[in-house]
């Protein structure tokens, strides 16, 4: 059994939970685990060599990538023969009341926009890190923040990700 995970990152977030999600399968099941940006993947896709396909994608300021979507849209067919997982990283999924695929409102747009059905969805809360970024960046997720009661002052990076939820998603891609 072969996974591939397929990653779409702006600061590094979704990179560091696909790596954690490929070294949780490796270590909990007898499938080798292959991990590509999905841009690179997308200029020569090989489905065939995988059975199950885990697509993490980031949120910048209230959508994903275009080529994720594009990407989905134009491999449906393809991605419908596998077993599918796929997870959003985004600050806003620091709250509870808005950190499942069922309560996300990223995640529940990008599914119906899409009109996929992967086999296991989820969101992540991501790493907040405003020393990262450049300044029209930095002015524009602090305003996020302000408006939704987050952090808007930290010389540290605060990662919210929590990572008990991220082996629960692991344990079940193993678990196919």
């Amino acid at each position: 059994m072969k996974t591939l995970i397929l990653y779409s990152t702006v600061d590094g977030q979704t990179k560091k939970i696909c790596q954690y999600i490929a070294d949780e399968v490796k270590a909990n099941s007898n499938k080798t685990v292959e991990m590509a940006m999905l841009s690179d993947f997308a200029k020569q896709p090989n489905f065939a060599d995988y059975d199950d396909i885990i697509i993490g994608a980031s949120i910048r300021y209230g959508k994903h990538r275009k080529y994720v979507q594009q990407f989905i849209e134009q491999y449906k067919t393809e991605l419908a023969t596998k077993n599918t997982a796929f997870f959003s990283v985004n600050l806003v999924a620091r709250k509870p009341e808005k950190n499942t695929a069922t309560t996300s409102p990223y995640m529940i747009k990008f599914l119906q926009t899409t009109d996929w059905q992967p086999t296991l969805a989820d969101v992540f809360a991501g790493q907040l890190d405003y020393a990262r970024y450049g300044i029209f960046d930095k002015i524009m997720i602090k305003f996020i923040m302000w408006v939704t009661k987050g952090p808007t002052k930290s010389d540290k990076p605060i990662e919210f990700t929590d990572w008990q939820r991220v082996k629960a998603f692991s344990d079940q891609v193993a678990a196919w």
